[in-house]
């Protein structure tokens, strides 16, 4: 029976490797987040109040059409990071800190609110939870340019409306996992431990957290 899963997270909690390894492991097909050949990534962070509302609308126009593409298929998908995020905890948060005004953030809100009504929720979201230092080492050793420009505060902020989205989260059950404390990359334990817990939520679906 087709299964479509959800890897969500803050940047460099870890999500892009998950869903390599448990798409390998389930035989699941990877839905990536589409981040090379963004146009706007780099100049937002580096001006996020001019740049915040076409980079949101290209991605939920990106996201969109992965989840479109996910819900008319007939694969098990694991999708790294949803259009739910994009609205729940990246625009929100633009909006929160003033960044995105609230004209742009309302017709951001309306086009979404109309694209919704095409969403279909997936089977399980897998929450990546990290604390700051792990983030932080994980976006430095991925070295790329334009994520050096980040914001502590930003990163913060996105951590906090991550944990508030995953506990008012009611379409599916959750599966939260500890991006501090499991090794998923060099600890065979942590990664089989990982794959049981995701394995036992889907057969049959119930809410677990470790």
């Amino acid at each position: 029976m087709k299964k479509f899963i959800v890897i969500a997270g803050n940047i460099g909690s870890g999500k892009t490797t998950l869903t390599r390894y448990l798409s390998r492991h389930l035989g699941f097909t990877p839905s990536y987040e589409s981040v090379d050949g963004n146009p706007y990534l780099a100049d937002f962070y580096h001006d996020m109040h001019r740049w915040s509302f076409p980079l949101q609308i290209y991605f939920l126009g990106k996201r969109f059409e992965s989840h479109r593409q996910i819900v008319e298929g007939s694969e098990s998908v694991i999708q790294d990071r949803s259009v739910y995020e994009d609205c729940a905890i990246f625009a929100e948060n633009l909006r929160r800190n003033g960044q995105m005004t609230q004209r742009d953030y309302d017709n951001y809100l309306q086009i979404y609110t109309i694209m919704g009504q095409f969403f279909r929720a997936p089977d399980l979201v897998v929450y990546l939870k990290a604390g700051m230092p792990t983030l932080q080492k994980r976006i430095a050793m991925r070295g790329r340019d334009y994520e050096a420009a980040i914001p502590l505060d930003y990163l913060e902020q996105l951590n906090g409306l991550y944990d508030e989205w995953i506990d008012n989260w009611r379409l599916s059950p959750v599966v939260t996992l500890s991006a501090d404390d499991l090794d998923f990359v060099h600890s065979s334990l942590d990664c089989c431990a990982i794959f049981d817990l995701i394995e036992a939520a889907l057969h049959p679906l119930v809410s677990v957290h470790a």
